[in-house]
């Protein structure tokens, strides 16, 4: 059962969107989920990833590169979308500093099925250490809606056992009140269910504008 109070939700939300307003950027300012945990143990406790998809994509820009096969990279192009091919990933000579440019570059990667598990022998564990491991692009997708699953799929997984607190893009302030929290409502009850103790390691959660306050809308 969701401990998450829709009425300090919706005041929350109701004030990021009025400090939106007020203080207009020339960009769209997104809404990041934040987490605190408590009573989580990275040694004894399991590593939670999940990945869940939101009814609409928190940020207005993002960028997915395909690596992918003849058959891909030629239906990319055709679409306009960022294609790299394996001799484009060799080139790159598991250079860390050439590896983590491509990872800042994108901000997720759709491979080809047959490419998915070179990966890590063709350019290391960048890509994986920056949280951008390609998904899968399986060889009857259609492109385009396979970008739009992804551009409205979050991802939750703690980086670093020494860190308890995550930070998650969930929505974006030119969307309705009502579609915000109802993204809000479904990343936190997702998060939740990733914990082996559910509400019981929640310790705070807030979400913020990109130029905002935070907000606190569970913990004390």
């Amino acid at each position: 059962m969701s401990k998450l109070s829709n009425d300090t939700l919706t005041e929350a939300v109701e004030a990021i969107l009025k400090h939106s307003t007020e203080k207009k950027r020339n960009f769209t300012e997104t809404i990041e989920l934040q987490v605190a945990l408590k009573n989580y143990d990275p040694n004894k406790d399991k590593r939670f990833s999940g990945i869940v998809r939101l009814p609409t994509a928190p940020k207005k820009k993002f960028t997915v590169c395909i690596i992918g096969d003849q058959k891909h990279i030629d239906e990319a192009k055709k679409l306009g979308v960022p294609a790299l091919s394996q001799d484009d990933l060799k080139k790159l000579k598991k250079d860390k500093k050439l590896v983590k440019k491509l990872a800042n570059q994108y901000d997720a990667f759709l491979a080809s099925a047959t490419l998915i598990r070179m990966i890590p022998r063709l350019v290391g564990p960048g890509l994986n250490k920056a949280g951008k491991f390609p998904s899968l692009l399986g060889a009857n997708e259609d492109i385009l809606e396979k970008i739009e699953a992804t551009k409205a799929s979050i991802k939750f997984q703690l980086k670093s056992k020494k860190s308890f607190c995550l930070g998650v893009a969930v929505a974006n302030v030119s969307m309705k009140q009502e579609e915000i929290v109802a993204s809000i409502t479904l990343a936190v009850n997702f998060l939740v269910s990733l914990l082996s103790k559910n509400w019981q390691q929640v310790k705070r959660l807030y979400i913020k504008s990109t130029m905002g306050p935070s907000h606190r809308i569970f913990g004390f």
